[in-house]
């Protein structure tokens, strides 16, 4: 990269909302003046290169199915061993027209057992992402897996190419419509925490644990391996999972804790927590540190489940009236040491949801919740269905609520709308980071990417100007690939990180500018309310907007496939 002229002129941007570390970005020489100016677009854009990815088959000519899945999953801590033992049961309702002769399993733990895996291999030839390998003192493992298929032994047979998938052979055909019943017991040797799975002494991140059905859906199956710069595709259900673990740990969730006397706890806690200060806390402390306990929790329409657990986790609790009168419950999860700015954190999560709430749809899980990760280079945030981990140990007041808000917002993009995060990661990174964007310049006159770069000038302007303005310099930054672009079509995660967030992001506000704001939120509802808590694609986002609006589209979705920067007359 030294060897680019565009290297002599750059931002210093905080992409934490992107490749989820800081790093340098280059400008156009034009770029410093997007800030100050209207952006000039070329009236000779530079020849296009062939899209990096053709989108696959338009999923609106096939008929739409969901597979129903429903999990229970007994879960035992060791936290001196740092593993876990475990027994599943998922039961798996077939609604696709086909008959199934296997499934293909995610065992995702097994991403971290050795050299070979695809994990180990793209972390090797991403650039800085070959940092994490050093904090490598424990790899990880699932094993012990013995499948059966209402209650009749299954065999199974590993990927011709990833370690992490297993394909598990049924007994007999499920046929349309057909119910089985899937058990295994499982054993996890949780790594050292360099990904997102792993644990920091006694500090625990499970995430990405359990053996999990592929989604199977009118394009087939999406069996996929585990990688670090890429995220996921999983199939909805409900869950029921009991964690054993020391009395002594606080544990943060996916879903709703039903052990009533331990959420009495956090909440009376949480409540004194955030009436006070941080310097006053009140931590959880068990009758019996040495004693076992279990917790329950349960969680509908979602399509994983992640949990924390940590011995020195500040609670802070709160609810939240949503505007048609439901209320969630709010918990926030931070450490002794951490970040002094978390101290507001149960604020930054209710803003963000009434805000994506108002411009998307109502959030429609009962709670949500963050949780203050150990600070390493795995990560700004995490997101998880009704959780987040976010792991930005020295982020002021201003990059926390957005990070927080950009972690939250994934409940709508990748949670409540289940779009394939690996094939077309616009479809949960970009579309959040507009949202991001928007929240910020309307609170803040900021943008956490572009941090302290931003003239004082520019941010007394209003929101809309202020945004013209944001929007006009990331048009600038240069890119190769189009933004349908699947995460692994990627030689770095700076153009990745670039791409999929800043220039997707760009992309919406174009979708905005040409819709129109009023017509563009309706739009964004239309789509919330036709695919929340199932599986959309590109074209079934193009199809509701057409529908809500009453515009084609086609102009807008095919700047999707171009590169370099858009060059739109009128826009910037």
């Amino acid at each position: 990269m030294s060897s680019s002229p565009y290297m002599k002129n750059t931002y210093n941007v905080n992409t934490d909302r992107m490749t989820k570390k800081t790093i340098r970005i280059p400008l156009l020489l034009a770029g410093l003046l997007a800030l100050l100016l209207p952006c000039s677009l070329s009236a000779n854009p530079p020849k296009p290169r062939p899209p990096a990815h053709t989108p696959s088959q338009d999923s609106a000519a096939l008929p739409y199915f969901q597979q129903e899945l429903h999990y229970n999953i007994s879960v035992t801590l060791d936290d001196r061993q740092h593993s876990l033992n475990a027994f599943e049961t998922i039961e798996y309702k077939n609604n696709s027209p086909d008959s199934l002769n296997f499934i293909w399993f995610h065992c995702w733990p097994n991403a971290y057992k050795d050299q070979t895996t695809a994990l180990y291999r793209q972390l090797t030839r991403l650039g800085k992402r070959k940092d994490k390998l050093k904090k490598i003192k424990d790899n990880g493992y699932v094993d012990h897996l013995d499948f059966k298929i209402d209650g009749i032994t299954a065999l199974t047979q590993p990927h011709p190419q990833y370690s992490d998938i297993l394909k598990v052979l049924l007994p007999s055909p499920l046929a349309p419509g057909k119910r089985m019943t899937i058990t295994t017991p499982f054993f996890v040797k949780i790594p050292s925490y360099f990904s997102r799975l792993g644990h920091e002494d006694q500090s625990y991140m499970i995430t990405q644990w359990y053996p999990k059905p592929a989604v199977y859906d009118r394009k087939g199956w999406h069996e996929m391996p585990y990688l670090d710069q890429g995220e996921f595709f999983s199939e909805y259900g409900s869950f029921d999972v009991h964690i054993t673990l020391p009395s002594a740990y606080t544990v943060a969730a996916t879903g709703t804790l039903k052990t009533g006397s331990e959420k009495d706890s956090y909440e009376a806690l949480g409540r004194k927590n955030l009436a006070g200060d941080s310097s006053g806390a009140f931590l959880y402390e068990a009758s019996d540190p040495n004693a076992a306990k279990t917790l329950d929790y349960h969680g509908e329409n979602i399509h994983d489940f992640a949990w924390f657990a940590d011995k020195n986790l500040i609670i802070q609790y709160d609810t939240l009236r949503l505007p048609s009168g439901k209320i969630i419950d709010v918990f926030s999860y931070h450490r002794i040491n951490g970040d002094k700015q978390w101290a507001h954190s149960i604020s930054y999560i209710k803003d963000a949801v009434l805000h994506y709430s108002k411009w998307v749809g109502e959030y429609r899980y009962p709670v949500v919740s963050a949780v203050e990760g150990p600070g390493n280079n795995s990560s700004g945030g995490m997101e998880y269905p009704t959780i987040t981990l976010i792991t930005s140990p020295r982020a002021g007041r201003e990059e926390l609520d957005g990070v927080i808000a950009h972690e939250v917002g994934h409940n709508w993009f990748y949670g409540m709308l289940g779009s394939n995060e690996r094939e077309h990661p616009w479809m949960d990174e970009g579309m959040n980071t507009y949202y991001e964007f928007l929240y910020e310049a309307e609170k803040y006159r900021a943008n956490t990417m572009l941090g302290s770069m931003i003239p004082p000038e520019i941010r007394k302007k209003n929101t809309d100007d202020f945004l013209n303005a944001i929007y006009g310099v990331f048009n600038q930054l240069k890119t190769i690939e189009p933004i349908e672009t699947p995460a692994t079509g990627f030689d770095t995660e700076f153009d990745y990180g670039v791409v999929e967030y800043a220039k997707a992001a760009v992309w919406m506000y174009i979708l905005k500018k040409t819709l129109g704001a009023e017509e563009f939120e309706k739009g964004m509802h239309t789509y919330f309310s036709d695919w929340v808590f199932k599986h959309p694609y590109p074209e079934d986002l193009k199809n509701s907007l057409e529908k809500a609006s009453g515009t084609n589209l086609d102009k807008a979705f095919e700047l999707l496939n171009k590169n370099g920067p858009f060059y739109v007359p009128g826009f910037f």
